[in-house]
């Protein structure tokens, strides 16, 4: 086994709740501005202890999802070693196979790949996620009449294959890449929050 990744998911983007295209419906704006974070609570790959990190992409869609041609730039955690980062980078640009090379092959294009600070909080169902001092964003579960968190299954597209999501909304969601044409500073758009468990 080349890789066993435990952890955490943030993710955000420019659609109305809830982001059409988890069922793979087109984008609300026609294309989709995202920021997907990974936190590695508990991973190796090829015998690498990357435990406690983040990785995250930024990235612009310029249609339907399940179409790919994705813009991304990649943030690796600045608290990676050397060895840490690169296999990091191996898993999340496909090298290594498994449920993370199928999600990133819809990537056509990445046009950086930056170390940063990140910073990334799960609290009672909260989740605050920022990268540098271009991106941030806050997440709010959605909950149940009974009060459980609202939870997106089986659906034609995921950023953590296999698992459940907590659909929710993002009351601010900042993001500025002039690579990629974004410059967002909006409210209440739509968030997911995950758990995964990937083997590659």
């Amino acid at each position: 086994m080349a890789y066993h990744l435990e952890g955490r998911l943030l993710e955000v983007c420019n659609c109305r709740v809830l982001c059409p295209c988890w069922i793979g419906e087109d984008p609300d704006n026609g294309t989709c501005d995202t920021i997907v974070s990974w936190h590695f609570d508990k991973g190796t790959i090829e015998g690498v202890d990357v435990s406690g990190l983040t990785l995250a992409a930024v990235a612009h869609v310029p249609g339907n999802i399940l179409k790919g041609n994705w813009r991304a730039a990649i943030f690796v955690d600045e608290k990676a070693s050397k060895p840490q980062e690169d296999a990091l980078l191996k898993v999340y640009t496909g090298k290594a196979g498994g449920p993370v090379a199928d999600l990133v092959a819809l990537i056509g294009e990445v046009v950086s790949v930056e170390r940063a600070p990140i910073m990334f909080t799960v609290e009672g169902g909260k989740g605050t996620l920022k990268i540098g001092s271009d991106y941030h964003a806050e997440l709010v579960p959605y909950v149940s009449a009974s009060g459980a968190t609202t939870t997106l299954t089986d659906t034609v597209f995921s950023t953590v294959p296999g698992a459940p999501v907590f659909v929710g909304k993002a009351p601010s969601y900042r993001s500025k890449n002039a690579k990629l044409g974004i410059d967002l500073d909006i409210k209440d758009h739509n968030a997911l929050q995950s758990t995964f468990v990937f083997n590659g």
